[in-house]
């Protein structure tokens, strides 16, 4: 479609990602936090901007890999498009937000590595019983990158 605004964002998760199922889809619910850094020639030092807090959503099989694949702290790169929603909450208030509808998602390897594994390597995660809080819970949390494990097929 034309006339979409299409947003990369670089930041760091501020939380896990929140896996739901809406209307019999998968669904994940994140936030990405980017910082400007500039160069203060007076103090020669670098400088932190004001941040950006841009609430992010993805759909489908590619929500449940964001949820087995990433924690909170995970450095990524994020492209999709921008939307307004707007909503009246609890006390009536009508409220606006922006929220990235996200088409891709990946680490940033500037200060990581990470070995990518095809999802059909993981053999039907979901359908085996492997959840993304048990993925978590298997790689440790402290390891963002940690190489994702299936369980064995039965013969």
């Amino acid at each position: 479609m034309s006339g979409e605004t299409t947003l990369t964002v670089i930041g760091n998760l501020t939380d896990d990602p929140d896996l739901r199922e809406v209307n019999g889809q998968l669904v994940v619910n994140f936030t990405v936090a980017s910082t400007p850094r500039q160069f203060d020639r007076q103090s020669s030092q670098w400088k932190d901007g004001p941040a950006l807090f841009l609430r992010c959503a993805l759909w489908r099989d590619a929500a449940d890999n964001v949820a087995q694949s990433l924690i909170r702290g995970s450095r990524v790169i994020v492209t999709g498009k921008l939307t307004q929603r707007s909503y009246e909450d609890r006390n009536g208030a009508k409220r606006t937000v922006l929220e990235l509808t996200v088409d891709e998602i990946g680490v940033s390897l500037k200060y990581a590595v990470a070995k990518p594994i095809k999802r059909s390597a993981l053999t039907g995660a979901r359908a085996g019983g492997q959840t993304a809080a048990k993925t978590t819970a298997a790689r440790g949390s402290d390891d963002p990158f940690a190489e994702f494990q299936p369980e064995p097929e039965e013969a």
